[in-house]
């Protein structure tokens, strides 16, 4: 939980909101469509592994406050086997 507030604080001191925010990922190919439902208005720029097993994937969209970016991430932690950037 400390690490929660302590990344909400750094958020709000980096960031003028709103702010366009890009969330980073890498995750199974097979799961990407559970990631691109976290924000289904975003901007979207994948890259696909050299193998086709994983993908990058970049959403951008705007957010109104450091809230909406931990939920955002709290979300995308609830998917098996992705990893946050």
């Amino acid at each position: 939980m400390k690490n929660l507030e302590s990344f909400k604080k750094t958020l709000e001191q980096e960031y003028d909101f709103p702010v366009s925010f890009s969330f980073k990922f890498i995750i199974l190919t097979q799961e990407k469509d559970k990631i691109l439902s976290l924000i289904p208005t975003a901007k979207i720029k994948e890259k696909l592994s050299k193998n086709g097993k994983y993908t990058s994937v970049t959403l951008t969209e705007v957010m109104k406050n450091s809230s909406e970016i931990l939920y955002i991430y709290d979300r995308a932690s609830k998917i098996k086997g992705v990893i946050s950037l």
